[in-house]
């Protein structure tokens, strides 16, 4: 494997160890797609977490600006699923500190526990295992902002973005591979469904 697997590689990964997943699939918010990532089942493995987390953290040294930073460099990630990649990026970066935002139940907006604010001024590099629909890092990136720090960059394990995912540009993206879930905004405009294949309901 590369020092930066190549998305090739990240997708091999992936799919043995069960993370991606092709067929029918139907989520919360009644997306259909053709493909199912959760990347914490990579993760679980100390091996393919070390590998993509480290190999994250190379994307962000070579980016200069982001690279520049890292010795007081936060790395912040929305609970659960990011925090594996922001531990692994920040040990593989020996960037400052890694915190997190979490919220009581999937209604409540992100919020940092009590004590836990940014200091003003302070460069934060978003982390997360993937970004499909952006919402989560969009409430971080906000949260972030509001208390006064500067968010730096967002990188993610896999970019695999819903329709109308936000565009976070001019912040640097850095990921390891793009993939095309093959979404559909619901069950009517589903081609798979129009075939009369039954799908699964997954959790995000």
């Amino acid at each position: 494997m590369h020092l930066v697997p190549t998305k090739e590689e990240v997708v091999d990964l992936l799919k043995q160890t069960g993370a991606l997943r092709s067929g029918h699939f139907e989520y919360p918010n009644g997306l259909h797609a053709t493909e199912y990532l959760q990347v914490a089942l990579a993760m679980r493995y100390y091996q393919h977490a070390k590998t993509l987390s480290v190999a994250l953290s190379r994307l962000v040294r070579a980016h200069p600006e982001i690279a520049a930073l890292i010795p007081e460099l936060s790395i912040v990630a929305p609970a659960t699923g990011g925090l594996p990649v922001a531990y692994g990026v920040c040990e593989s970066l020996r960037a400052r500190q890694v915190y997190w935002a979490e919220s009581e139940n999937e209604h409540s907006p992100l919020r940092f526990r009590q004590y836990l604010q940014q200091r003003p001024g302070e460069k934060v590099l978003l982390v997360d295992d993937i970004l499909r629909t952006g919402r989560k890092l969009t409430q971080l990136r906000d949260l972030v902002v509001a208390n006064g720090a500067e968010v730096v960059g967002i990188a993610v394990v896999i970019y695999q973005p819903a329709p109308k995912a936000p565009d976070f540009s001019p912040l640097p993206l850095l990921y390891l591979a793009k993939l095309d879930g093959g979404y559909s905004s619901d069950a009517a405009s589903c081609d798979l469904c129009k075939a009369g294949q039954p799908f699964e309901r997954v959790w995000v």
